[in-house]
């Protein structure tokens, strides 16, 4: 029988992109992919174009509908990943379904989860078959992760409350209880309960994969490895750094092509380039502020702008913007800084080629929130951060980037609301392009990384070796 993986990840177009890229990399080791995807939640064109390009240029790895599935209803209002993680839970019986189809048909080798789609663990354990999880975070967010339910069962208050409680979480610098990612902060929140029972079977997986690669954070990959984060330190699954992976290049129309034109004119290291993720959107406020802050600080830069939020707080987190939705960038920017800044300054509206981006030479820092995809693909280029984070994990990523890494420096927000003036603003981009130290730290990092995936590296090896044992499990 043909031997194969079966690979689930959570809804929506960036979960998937993450586990494609990793099927790209199992492929190369002769196995066929079934990616399985789930219908009801998070849809969106883009995802459906995306599979018809990676079937056309990997035929080994192949997509399989799931059953439309509704989310459920709640009789109060809960957040989005509360109903996302109910979603996931509702598709069990389709995913169990499924296995036994292919089952039938080709040896299952392993089953690649989402930590998020842990519900589905138990039935493909039953039939005998290796559950994996893949982490698409580092390993400072596997050990907080796992160190949760221990966190749950010392406190018996919402860490939303705690204003003023730094958490002691081993292989991470004191973490400030109200900025721990969202699904976690609380106890009122569906989301809470689903994380904790995701986080408590972490230690009962195979193994984990982990987008990381042990150079890059070696005070939590010692933590984990030692069990400390663990709430039995005697049932620690085996943890796989098989990272830096990130996603192809991608370019989208004339806009993308006139941005990266304009930074091949660009002198090296001269261009300050400002992105805040998919979901980061500021206030016309703060986007003024930071107008203000990069016209001051003399620096050339690219920045990518989003839709404002309506309220006049500093960011909330939305969803990618439509690209119908059309922003009038001179009316949310501070009067004639379009004007006063077009021989130094490019401001682009919702999106840009961020790989492309950051390993163009004229690239010299980055101002980022923080997100794990984008601290990679910056270390990959050797691109030092000024780290800004908004939401998720973000504000443990940035105790990282700044105090282990040392690639990062961390700007200081209003405490009340997040608000970072343009003074601050100012500082940290100077800071980040005049100082020798950071960038020296970034190429160092970059060398590492790209040996981390050199053919006798540390991630290269933890993924021939984890094949090279699905090989000889029958």
């Amino acid at each position: 029988m043909e031997e194969t993986i079966v690979m689930f990840p959570a809804a929506g177009i960036g979960h998937i992109i993450a586990m494609v890229e990793l099927a790209k990399l199992i492929q190369t080791h002769r196995f066929s992919i079934t990616v399985l995807l789930t219908t009801g939640f998070f849809d969106h064109p883009s995802i459906d174009d995306y599979i018809r390009r990676i079937s056309a240029v990997h035929p080994s790895i192949s997509f399989l509908r799931l059953p439309a599935t509704t989310p459920a209803t709640f009789e109060t209002a809960v957040s989005v990943a509360a109903k996302g993680f109910s979603f996931l839970k509702r598709n069990a019986p389709n995913v169990a379904t499924t296995l036994t189809e292919i089952s039938k048909t080709a040896t299952v080798k392993a089953f690649v989860i989402d930590l998020f789609c842990a519900s589905t663990m138990e039935s493909a354990s039953s039939m005998g078959i290796p559950v994996y999880f893949f982490f698409t975070s580092g390993a400072a967010i596997l050990s907080l992760y796992s160190y949760f339910p221990k966190l749950h069962q010392e406190w018996s208050v919402s860490f939303k409350n705690m204003v003023g409680v730094e958490l002691r979480v081993p292989g991470n610098a004191p973490l400030k209880a109200v900025k721990l990612p969202e699904p976690i902060l609380d106890r009122d929140d569906p989301a809470y309960w689903g994380m904790l029972d995701f986080c408590t079977l972490l230690p009962k997986a195979r193994g984990i994969l982990v987008n990381s690669f042990e150079e890059l954070e070696p005070a939590a990959v010692n933590a984990v490895a030692e069990g400390a984060c663990f709430p039995d330190a005697t049932r620690v699954p085996r943890v796989h750094y098989i990272g830096p992976l990130i996603g192809e290049p991608q370019q989208s129309g004339r806009d993308s092509k006139e941005c990266l034109r304009w930074l091949e004119e660009q002198p090296s290291r001269s261009v300050v380039y400002l992105c805040f993720g998919s979901r980061g959107s500021f206030s016309v406020a703060q986007l003024r502020e930071i107008a203000k802050g990069l016209e001051r600080s003399g620096h050339r830069f690219l920045w990518v702008v989003k839709k404002p939020v309506e309220e006049e707080g500093a960011n909330q987190i939305h969803e990618a913007a439509n690209s119908g939705d059309q922003l009038d960038l001179a009316s949310v920017l501070p009067n004639g800084f379009l004007e006063r800044t077009k021989d130094r300054g490019m401001v682009v509206e919702a999106w840009a080629p961020q790989v492309e981006v950051l390993s163009r030479e004229s690239v010299g820092g980055f101002v980022s929130h923080c997100g794990w995809n984008s601290v990679l693909e910056a270390v990959v280029a050797g691109v030092p951060m000024v780290a800004w984070p908004l939401y998720a994990e973000q504000h443990a990523n940035r105790e990282v980037m700044v105090g282990e890494m040392k690639v990062a420096v961390g700007v200081n927000e209003r405490e009340e609301d997040g608000f970072v003036s343009a003074e601050e603003v100012e500082k940290r981009v100077r800071e980040v392009m005049e100082t020798k130290e950071i960038r020296d730290r970034s190429l160092e990092l970059k060398q590492m990384a790209m040996a981390a995936v050199a053919e006798f590296g540390s991630s290269t090896t933890a993924l021939s070796n984890l094949v090279h044992s699905w090989t000889s499990f029958s």
